[in-house]
């Protein structure tokens, strides 16, 4: 791999003895991750089913290394949303900061989902996650990734980090900022980026940085967690851009991060001098099965507030006949609560605890379908976030059969009487029990509802 000189330079400044391994490690082969959805089944349950060849990731509790060779993303089981494919080192982050269910969390820089994912599992269905991304384009990837996953209790924003800050005040308990960045950690992943590299690449994010931190402390509540990472190696943006934030925000102060052997500690006088940075921590592509990161965990000083003195907005609910006949099908209480009606669409909002009006947003928590001519049809979303034993009627195919790969491309496929409870209506299509969306089954045959979008090629 053909690495820029003036990259190669620092690095040796930076190594001193450690460089020629760094060196080295370009010539390697990458490595490949999965991480296993628990919204959906426990990580040992995954690797019963799995076909792949897996290794556990050792620094994050559902992360598998898998062989090229795999391709995981053309099984079914990618479809069904039972994992979601990461680089390894990328899933330390999320690992890292200490999620809890009801919490309320806040992704600043969300897209393409690989850790706000993770923040969703963690979650487990309790609480309010939501995923920011600046650019719209990049924002539908966002969307498309967490109903894949089953991740409900989600509002994805469309905003500057400036316009959320004035409605989030002091809102979140744990946030996370992985910052855009001049991507050095991932030359060997993505080989592209080297072309789009210039010495004046981390000062230049290092600026864009320091604004993005700052609106994440003003959001962030009294006694609550920020993680900022990086997948770069550059000084001003790892212990720079820390020790700055430090300085500018006395309230902030660095936390230890749970620790792996792969860990390597920040160094004081590639920032300030501040000894806390060593509490941040740099993973090297030489030292690890992964590729290049940072990560610093930060507490805001003060105590946590009382949320009973929110003002609470009242849930509106709808009744409609249809979809009222719908819900009966489903099992789980929790599908009924704080629904809403938008035009034709009908939402389950998650309860924020105040007001949010103003802010852009591509998702207000888990789309549950659509009111057509009087009827109701489900969506692929609401598909992903049930679990097979919740709806009345189920097709319930193996993932060995054929007919599993024609769902997925769209097509219509035959129905055996009695392989669905019911002989007619909608039907919760499933490969080995795991949900991958609608069909509406009608003499025999299935009608396909899956999403024309996410439909394989």
């Amino acid at each position: 791999m053909r690495l820029p000189e003036e990259f190669k330079e620092r690095m040796k400044h930076m190594l001193g003895a450690e460089y020629p391994a760094f060196l080295a490690s370009y010539e390697m082969q990458r490595n490949y991750g999965l991480r296993v959805n628990t919204l959906k089944i426990l990580p040992e349950e995954f690797k019963k089913i799995s076909p792949f060849s897996l290794r556990r990731i050792p620094w994050t509790e559902n992360g598998f290394f898998y062989e090229e060779s795999d391709m995981p993303s053309r099984h079914p089981f990618y479809f069904a949303g039972l994992y979601y494919l990461q680089e390894p080192s990328a899933m330390a982050p999320a690992a890292r900061l200490p999620v809890r269910p009801g919490d309320r969390v806040l992704d600043l820089c969300a897209a393409p989902g690989g850790k706000a994912t993770e923040l969703a599992f963690r979650l487990r269905g309790k609480g309010i996650l939501t995923a920011n991304e600046i650019s719209a384009s990049r924002g539908k990837a966002l969307l498309k990734n967490m109903e894949l996953m089953g991740a409900a209790n989600v509002l994805i924003t469309n905003e500057k980090p400036g316009a959320l800050s004035r409605v989030f005040g002091e809102y979140f308990d744990k946030i996370l900022v992985d910052a855009p960045c001049s991507g050095e950690g991932m030359f060997r992943k993505e080989p592209e980026v080297i072309k789009s590299w210039d010495p004046n690449r981390p000062a230049y994010f290092a600026k864009l940085q320091e604004n993005i931190v700052d609106e994440a402390v003003k959001m962030l509540k009294p006694g609550g967690l920020m993680m900022y990472s990086t997948c770069t190696f550059s000084k001003e943006e790892n212990e720079g851009t820390v020790s700055g934030l430090l300085l500018r925000h006395p309230e902030m102060e660095l936390c230890p991060i749970q620790p792996w052997e792969g860990f390597s500690s920040g160094v004081p006088d590639w920032g300030d001098g501040n000894p806390q940075l060593e509490r941040c921590v740099r993973i090297w592509p030489h030292r690890m099965e992964g590729e290049g990161h940072f990560m610093a965990l930060l507490r805001k000083e003060g105590e946590v507030p009382d949320r009973s003195e929110e003002n609470t907005a009242d849930p509106r609910s709808c009744r409609r006949e249809e979809l009222e006949r719908f819900l009966d099908s489903i099992a789980n209480r929790r599908f009924r609560e704080h629904l809403e009606v938008r035009g034709e669409k009908v939402y389950q909002v998650p309860d924020f605890g105040r007001e949010i009006r103003g802010v852009k947003f591509l998702r207000n928590g888990l789309l549950m379908g659509e009111m057509k001519k009087n009827r109701f049809e489900p969506s692929q979303a609401l598909a992903m976030a049930l679990k097979a034993e919740e709806f009345d009627s189920v097709l319930k195919l193996n993932a060995s059969d054929e007919r599993v790969e024609r769902y997925l491309r769209g097509e219509t496929i035959v129905v055996l009487p009695g392989e669905t409870s019911r002989s007619s209506g909608w039907q919760l299509v499933c490969v080995e029990g795991f949900p991958l969306g609608w069909g509406k089954l009608v003499n025999g045959v299935l009608k396909n509802k899956y999403l024309n979008a996410w439909r394989k090629n």
